[in-house]
């Protein structure tokens, strides 16, 4: 990855970091505490050829309306909200599209993962992950 494509994705995470708070008090964050949530979000495994439960990522909801960006809510095996996670193209960042007023699961966030994507089934091109774990222990539950 080149210099200019880190420097757009770390604005861009700072961007989507300081719009959070305007978006995140939008939903009952009570509802999404636990899996499922309600519509409009559905099950990614249940629309594209991935496991149920993705290690490192978890159990993952997402609103279609939102891809593919997301936000994408992340459970654990037992079904608690753990992370919040988009997953911002890089093409898209590159071009300067701005990924505003994005929603987040929960919160309150104890830790943040920005990480490259090569792509994958419902995200195939290139993309960041930006994963906002919601408690201290969140990464471990999510893990393998």
């Amino acid at each position: 990855m080149n210099t200019f494509s880190k420097l757009i994705i770390g604005l861009g995470v700072a961007g989507l970091l300081g719009g959070l708070s305007s978006q995140a008090l939008a939903h009952d964050e009570e509802a999404l505490r636990e899996a499922p949530p309600a519509a409009p979000y559905i099950k990614v495994s249940d629309a594209l050829p991935l496991p149920e439960f993705i290690p490192g990522l978890g159990m993952l909801f997402v609103d279609p309306e939102t891809l593919p960006a997301g936000p994408f809510l992340a459970y654990d095996r037992e079904g608690h909200l753990s992370a919040t996670i988009y997953m911002t193209p890089l093409a898209a960042l590159e071009a300067g599209t701005a990924f505003d007023g994005m929603a987040v699961g929960l919160h309150h966030v104890a830790s943040v993962d920005v990480y490259y994507n090569a792509g994958h089934p419902g995200v195939d091109e290139p993309h960041a992950h930006v994963v906002l774990f919601h408690d201290n222990e969140a990464k471990a539950r999510l893990s393998p």
